[in-house]
């Protein structure tokens, strides 16, 4: 009776055991199977995906409480039938995919692979740009885009009035501009530049340029420019090999390095020696431009070419006129930048022309003003050949002339591309590229040259009134290089 009763306890438990064995079985099949039936079935959106990773997790949830004897039908039920989806969030399920079926199928929770940060600046996979930071954009404003030379403000003339007295080591310069401009002839100005030589003055001027300041290096240029020009190397590149076989060797490298400071290899003309030179009596006050004071002010040169207390010789007056003439211009290169990119339709095209014509029949008077006090003014031989040099190599071009003539296009007709860069190889680099972008710039209006109407007239007449201005011009050049008894006037 009681082995019957241990045998039966004894199936009993066994029995217990299948069927705890069995049941666990059967609920990792059925996991099996839902997980399989998952997998199976296309992720087409996110919330799809994310009901069904849950529902696995409960299954396999299910197979591991069964494996420790719970065998409720709830459990079973869970694993099989149909579930309310989470909330989870959008793409979950891709990122479950993704994970792989190891990641779904195993034992241990699932967790999603961290996904890398994007790049700054690249829309992410849900269409949000990250936030980086600003760039500081370049500036755009006037300051960024302006000049460093505006010739409707003074022309061409230098921004301040030149310098008067150079100090230190330069004023061995001064003294040698000076005397040089006197100098009877060429011999003596070339015998003042050797002794300066030989003395090893212009080697510790040479070793010093790199010192000094725009200004000063463009004071010490118009020294240079005396010195060249008393000499008669005007003609010459301070850096040819041929012309250390004409000039001394010490003064070309001088020249080759005041060249280079200032940015301008071919300054031995008009516009330094005459712009440079002439500065106002009296100390101007710093609000007045430096054309009033051209225009108003007693004009004083620097370096004389007539002794000290001697009247101004025709040299000192053809290039006080070429200064003043400067100075009045200023109104054309203002009527310059108004015809710039204009149309020949322009209803202000014709006034701006009008305009121009007055302003160079003002020129013109103010020539002939100079003319008087020019042709009665003492010259010497020396200076009429110095006039003669810079004449022969196109030294003696006014800068406001080329300014007309960039607008009109008649020193393009007349003298030739090549014979025009020719004469603006004498003026800065930033006065050269206003000059050409003039020639672009006013094209449309010069094609009023090939019409006919009110409007061509008035092109016409401004073109004939700068060709009597460049006349009148050339006879005062000629008036001062050689003297005449022929008037003036006639010649223009």
């Amino acid at each position: 009776m009681g082995d019957r009763a241990i045998m039966t306890t004894t199936t009993s438990t066994t029995t217990s055991a299948t069927t705890g064995t069995s049941a666990t079985t059967t609920a990792t099949r059925d996991a099996a199977a839902v997980v399989t039936a998952a997998a199976a079935i296309p992720v087409t959106g996110g919330a799809a995906g994310a009901a069904d990773v849950p529902a696995a997790r409960r299954a396999t949830a299910g197979g591991a409480g069964a494996s420790t004897g719970s065998t409720s039908p709830t459990a079973r039920t869970g694993a099989t039938g149909p579930t309310a989806a989470p909330a989870t969030a959008p793409g979950a399920g891709i990122r479950a995919e993704a994970a792989g079926p190891s990641a779904v199928t195993g034992n241990s929770p699932v967790t999603p692979p961290r996904t890398p940060d994007p790049t700054p600046g690249i829309p992410s996979a849900t269409g949000s740009t990250p936030s980086t930071p600003s760039t500081p954009s370049t500036p755009t404003g006037p300051a960024a885009t302006a000049s460093p030379h505006d010739p409707c403000t003074h022309g061409f003339l230098p921004e301040r009035p030149p310098v008067r007295s150079m100090i230190g080591t330069w004023t061995r310069l001064d003294a040698m501009a000076r005397t040089a401009a006197v100098a009877p002839d060429r011999a003596a100005a070339v015998a003042l530049v050797e002794r300066a030589h030989r003395a090893g003055e212009l080697s510790a001027l040479r070793q010093r340029v790199s010192r000094l300041s725009l200004r000063n290096a463009e004071a010490a240029a118009m020294r240079i420019a005396v010195i060249a020009v008393s000499c008669g190397w005007c003609g010459l590149d301070p850096q040819a090999p041929a012309a250390r076989e004409v000039a001394d060797e010490a003064f070309l490298d001088l020249w080759a390095a005041v060249a280079h400071r200032i940015d301008h290899d071919q300054f031995v003309a008009l516009p330094t020696l005459a712009l440079h030179n002439w500065v106002p009596e009296r100390k101007p006050r710093r609000h007045i431009p430096i054309d009033q004071l051209a225009r108003t002010e007693v004009l004083v040169p620097i370096v004389r070419w007539a002794p000290e207390g001697q009247p101004l010789s025709r040299l000192d007056r053809l290039m006080l006129a070429a200064t003043r003439l400067e100075a009045h211009g200023i109104w054309l290169f203002r009527l310059a930048e108004t015809l710039a990119g204009r149309s020949p339709d322009d209803s202000s095209t014709p006034t701006a022309l009008r305009r121009l014509v007055r302003v160079q029949h003002a020129l013109r008077a103010q020539l002939l003003a100079e003319a008087t006090d020019l042709t009665a003014a003492p010259a010497t031989p020396q200076q009429r050949a110095v006039l003669g040099a810079l004449a022969e190599q196109g030294a003696l071009e006014p800068p406001v002339l080329q300014a007309a003539e960039a607008v009109l296009g008649i020193g393009g007709r007349r003298m030739g591309e090549g014979r025009r860069q020719l004469l603006r190889r004498h003026l800065p680099a930033q006065h050269r590229a206003w000059l050409s972008a003039m020639d672009r710039h006013c094209a449309p209006v010069r094609t009023l040259a090939h019409r006919g109407g009110p409007d061509a007239a008035v092109y016409r007449e401004a073109q004939e009134s700068l060709i009597a201005l460049r006349r009148t011009y050339t006879a005062l050049v000629q008036a001062a290089a050689r003297p005449t008894t022929a008037p003036l006037t006639a010649a223009a």
